[in-house]
C-alpha cells in the first residue's frame, strides 16, 4: 500500500446511522458498491421515517461491530470481502460483505452501508478497515489458516470515477 496511508490504531469506533443493506453483485470494487448505495439513499430520502438512530461501528482485528442500545450485529473479518467511501455520497462508508449462509436465488454478497457523521469520519472509517485488513492478513501468513481475498479502495475520487466510467462504457 502507499506510504501514505493513515495507518489506524484498533479497535477504533465510529458514531454512524446505518443506511441498510442491498444485494451486491460481486465480490469487490466501486462497480459493485454503486448501484446498491444509490438504491439505499433515495429509499432513505423518499421515506418518512428517518434513518435509524446512531449506531457505534466498531472496527477490530477480528471485524466490524455495529453495537446499538438493544443490540450487536457482528461482521467478522473474513466475511467483509471489500470497503470503500462512496464516490457521490461522500459521507456514506459501505462494505462488501459475503453471506455466510447462501440461498440459490439471491447473490452471496450484501452491501452495507453507514452514513458518518463527515467526509472525513468515512474516509478515516475506510483507513481503519485497510488496517484490520491487514492485521488479519499478517495473521493469516503467520498461522496459514485462511485464503480470504480482500480490498479496500484508497484511491482518490477522480480515479474512482474514472474507472466507474470505464465499467459503463463497457456495458
Amino acid at each position: 500500500m502507499d506510504e501514505d496511508i493513515r495507518y489506524q490504531r484498533l479497535p477504533q469506533s465510529f458514531s454512524v446511522r446505518e443506511l441498510g443493506s442491498s444485494e451486491a453483485r460481486g465480490l469487490w470494487g466501486i462497480k459493485h458498491t454503486r448501484k446498491p448505495v444509490d438504491l439505499m439513499v433515495a429509499k432513505a430520502k423518499s421515506s418518512s421515517t428517518p434513518l435509524q438512530p446512531q449506531v457505534e461501528l466498531r472496527i477490530t482485528e477480528d471485524g466490524c461491530e455495529i453495537i446499538g442500545d438493544k443490540f450487536k450485529k457482528v461482521f467478522p473479518i473474513h466475511t467483509v470481502s471489500y470497503g470503500v467511501q462512496d464516490l457521490v455520497y461522500t459521507r456514506v462508508f459501505c462494505m462488501i460483505v459475503v453471506k455466510e449462509q447462501i440461498s440459490a436465488d439471491r447473490k452471496p454478497f450484501d452491501c452495507v452501508a453507514f452514513v458518518c457523521e463527515s467526509r472525513q469520519a468515512a474516509r478515516n472509517l475506510t483507513y481503519t478497515l485497510a488496517t484490520a485488513f491487514q492485521a488479519y492478513s499478517r495473521k493469516v501468513r503467520s498461522t496459514g489458516t485462511s485464503k480470504s481475498r480482500f480490498a479496500i479502495d484508497l484511491r482518490s475520487a477522480d480515479e474512482l470515477e474514472m474507472d466507474l466510467r470505464k465499467v459503463d462504457s463497457e456495458a
